[in-house]
């Protein structure tokens, strides 16, 4: 498989580990483009792919193309690279906001589109993806696209109404999760635990609980209360979080998010 990075940012450079890690593709198989010449060598050096400063190379030179550019710069990109496009190219899109509809109008022509939305814990494998397709694209080449998707974390297909959702639940989470943990930590230290032992733990037991809700099968709120034994510490912090509206604030939060994916 030849596959290419139009754009070698964080996103890209942990997909292409992922991708590189599990064989996927070789390094040799993988050409990435940047305008950002050190962004572009850093890549270079890390995964011993090929760069080049020219997005219509990547095109000319690989079958399946990852836009991995800001959401503001997709247009004038896909302008940029619509007539070295054919048929047979397949197009993994990750910006939020951008619509299969909104695509294939920038590309003017039939073109085989995988929209996606992966997110950041993709840098240490632990990735979570949405992806749907456009009527161009086989149940064959979806596999394909769910293999290198799968690369760096884990993958599952959706429908395209559910994407701005999916930016909000797990796009965006890894940030919400990230001031959970810093909080968690502060208070730590407050009660005199060092500030590294702090993270350490407070990571620890994100991590933790997020692999009990995965492997158990168990409801969120069942996990929860084998924590809270009555009129002990943990069902006292509970009810001190529900006093100052956490589940509303994490809910009100992923609906701001969820709107302005709509709006991009």
């Amino acid at each position: 498989m030849k596959l290419g990075f139009i754009g070698t940012g964080n996103m890209a450079a942990a997909m292409m580990g992922g991708i590189i890690k599990n064989r996927i593709a070789a390094p040799e198989e993988i050409i990435g483009s940047d305008p950002f010449a050190p962004g572009r060598e850093r890549v270079k050096e890390k995964y011993g792919i090929r760069v080049t400063g020219d997005n219509r190379e990547v095109v000319r030179d690989a079958d399946v193309v990852i836009l991995s550019v800001k959401p503001q710069f997709y247009a004038d990109v896909i302008a940029g690279i619509r007539d070295d496009v054919t048929d047979s190219h397949l197009i993994i899109t990750i910006a939020p906001g951008k619509t299969l509809a909104w695509l294939e109008e920038q590309f003017g022509k039939p073109v085989k589109i995988v929209r996606t939305m992966p997110n950041t814990p993709a840098m240490v494998g632990e990735g979570m993806t949405g992806a749907c397709r456009n009527a161009c694209v086989t149940d064959g080449e979806m596999e394909k696209a769910l293999a290198i998707l799968n690369g760096f974390g884990k993958a599952e297909v959706i429908p395209e109404r559910m994407m701005d959702a999916v930016v909000a639940v797990s796009g965006s989470s890894p940030a919400y999760v990230f001031m959970l943990i810093e909080a968690m930590a502060d208070a730590a230290v407050s009660g005199g635990m060092p500030r590294s032992q702090a993270y350490k733990f407070a990571a620890q037991a994100v991590l933790g609980s997020a692999k009990m809700v995965l492997e158990t099968g168990k409801h969120p709120g069942e996990l929860k209360d084998m924590v809270c034994s009555p009129a002990g510490t943990t069902i006292e912090a509970v009810r001190v979080l529900e006093e100052r509206g956490f589940r509303s604030a994490i809910f009100e939060a992923m609906k701001a998010c969820e709107e302005i994916s709509k709006s991009l």
